[in-house]
């Protein structure tokens, strides 16, 4: 058993409560295009990106896949390590994987897990409809204390924006450890916001780059570990 089931689950009742931001992600253990995979052994105390995929040699995935390939040295900078899914079996991925290479220029350099039992789909919730097999095409970005910080789901005709998923993490390992958020639109490198529970007086203390105060429900200062 790869999770562990609900009593719902485990009555034949179906269960499509999808996973709450700030919770803990189910572990698994699963082949992949590396060997047996187990998720949370995999990870270690890196941060994490799981995104899926309806099945193999498919076309919009075929350049996903090789976008995300072509940004390890992006993730290395940031702790994390990704994870791919698919519902088809490890031989098919590495069929495919050959593809990725030869069409996108990036060979394929994190694992691609064989999901075709579909227990990573049905535990992530993923499964695209009440009795569809194929996984629908979601990103999870996972900390390192295994717990979900985003999920995104792209309709099919849609690439993911990598350069989004980028700025995502981004903007949450700063704000884990700055008493800040980022406004909308924000990259790397710019102003951010203060949060509203520090006083004015501990945000002086706090920001030394210096604040402005735009409404005193909007104050600004800038990056403050850059």
């Amino acid at each position: 058993m790869r999770y562990v089931m609900s009593r719902a689950q485990q009555s034949g009742e179906k269960n499509h409560m999808a996973i709450r931001l700030g919770s803990q992600v189910p572990n698994f253990q699963q082949d992949s295009t590396e060997g047996k995979l187990d998720f949370y052994e995999h990870l270690g105390d890196s941060w994490g990106i799981l995104f899926s995929h309806p099945a193999d040699f498919t076309p919009v995935c075929t350049t996903e896949l090789g976008a995300a390939s072509g940004l390890k040295p992006e993730w290395d900078k940031r702790n994390v390590k990704v994870v791919g899914l698919s519902v088809d079996p490890p031989d098919s991925h590495m069929g495919w994987a050959k593809d990725i290479e030869e069409t996108q220029g990036h060979a394929l350099n994190f694992p691609l897990v064989a999901d075709s039992d579909r227990s990573v789909s049905t535990a992530y919730d993923m499964l695209d409809g009440d009795e569809a097999t194929a996984t629908v095409r979601s990103v999870f970005i996972v900390d390192p204390s295994k717990k979900l910080r985003l999920t995104l789901t792209y309709p099919p005709s849609t690439g993911r924006n990598f350069a989004e998923i980028l700025r995502v993490v981004d903007s949450l390992q700063l704000t884990d450890s700055h008493k800040v958020a980022t406004p909308a639109n924000w990259r790397d490198g710019e102003d951010v916001v203060v949060l509203p529970t520090v006083s004015n007086e501990d945000a002086e203390k706090m920001f030394p780059k210096g604040i402005t105060a735009v409404k005193p429900y909007l104050r600004v200062t800038p990056q403050p570990n850059k």
